[in-house]
């Protein structure tokens, strides 16, 4: 007997961190499943992460954007050829699914991880309502208790629809001692893995770094690509700081990077539960960060000094505190390892997402 057929939506199968999830989910797990991946963009650079072995199938869709009553008609059509047992669809970008099945051709999990810039500050009313109309009868996945929140009380959706689903990663894959530092340059190393996009404001990471290097040396290494990159490496230069900050383009595995950082910073005015700060975390990394989605709630008490608000010279003091003292690096580092290993293994966030999938 064939396994089931889960066909999974996404905005873009670009890296990002929903995707990496996905990936490693869909991995773990094997031939438990079959799978249909869409891209409603067409870039399915992340299809790279899945293990040959799957069985995985990529449908080609007529996707015309701006016309939603010809995708709607055009996306049914798709759920009764396919007939997946599970539709599994990712962010506002891949609403339209959740249209084209409100009268109920299979059953339809959503998953939410966070917001574009165009969101950083207030919901969207017109995406505030179609979530509330066409999500309120689905099962919501959320990984961090600030989207728990926005689902409760501005999208307004059943509380029992709604599972809280917080990221989990491989501890071991960021375990064991530092790794001598690859790039030229005097003093501690910062680092922070970021696709270069304007909502991860790596400007403001420049900006900071600019400040906290003013009187002691640092480097600063920025893990990523994007189309950013290109205003954020004039920036740099325009600061004076572009001999100091190293741009190690997209990685697909920057696990061993972790360990040659000496501080983890990041600088996004829209987050969730990042992924890179659990990695951080892992890899025994002090952090300084800003202050958004569930972030001051992942660290543990001792780390949230060095959460700040959405300002460079706040993100920078933190920065500078930090460069200035090994000893409080090595503290800190090792209680973000403690917090990693008691509540964000990987083990339970499989074990969740099987239930979810499966029916649960």
């Amino acid at each position: 007997m064939a396994a089931p057929l889960l066909l999974h939506v996404f905005p873009t199968f670009a890296f990002g961190g929903a995707q990496v999830r996905f990936t490693s989910i869909v991995n773990h797990f094997g031939p438990r499943w079959r799978h249909a991946i869409i891209a409603m963009n067409g870039d399915m650079a992340c299809r790279e992460r899945l293990d040959p072995a799957l069985d995985v199938q990529f449908p080609e869709i007529g996707v015309r954007k701006g016309d939603t009553l010809g995708n709607v008609r055009r996306f049914r059509a798709v759920l009764r050829s396919l007939r997946p047992a599970v539709m599994l669809t990712s962010n506002f970008g891949s609403i339209e699914w959740a249209i084209a099945n409100a009268v109920t051709l299979v059953r339809h999990v959503h998953i939410e991880d966070g917001f574009g810039p165009e969101e950083r500050h207030t919901q969207i009313t017109r995406r505030v309502w179609l979530r509330r109309l066409f999500l309120r009868r689905r099962t919501v996945v959320l990984p961090s208790r600030n989207l728990v929140r926005i689902a409760a009380e501005i999208w307004r959706l059943p509380a029992k629809r709604v599972r809280y689903i917080p990221n989990g990663i491989d501890l071991a894959r960021f375990a064991g001692p530092p790794s001598p530092a690859p790039w030229p340059g005097d003093g501690p190393v910062i680092g922070t893995v970021a696709a270069l996009r304007g909502e991860k404001n790596l400007a403001r990471l420049l900006h900071a770094f600019r400040l906290a290097t003013i009187h002691s040396p640092a480097r600063l290494v920025i893990v990523g690509d994007g189309p950013d990159r290109t205003a954020l490496q004039a920036l740099a230069q325009e600061l004076g700081i572009a001999g100091a900050v190293h741009w190690a383009g997209h990685v697909e595995q920057p696990a061993p990077l972790y360990k040659a950082f000496d501080i983890f910073a990041m600088s996004s005015d829209t987050e969730q539960m990042p992924l890179s700060l659990l990695e951080a975390m892992a890899a025994g990394l002090p952090a300084a960060a800003t202050d958004v989605g569930d972030i001051t709630a992942m660290l543990p008490e001792a780390g949230r000094p060095f959460v700040t608000a959405l300002d460079d010279a706040a993100l920078g003091a933190a920065l500078y505190a930090l460069i200035q003292q090994p000893a409080l690096r090595q503290t800190l580092g090792a209680a973000n390892r403690a917090k990693a290993e008691a509540e964000f293994g990987q083990d339970t966030m499989f074990a969740s997402w099987a239930g979810v999938i499966d029916g649960g």
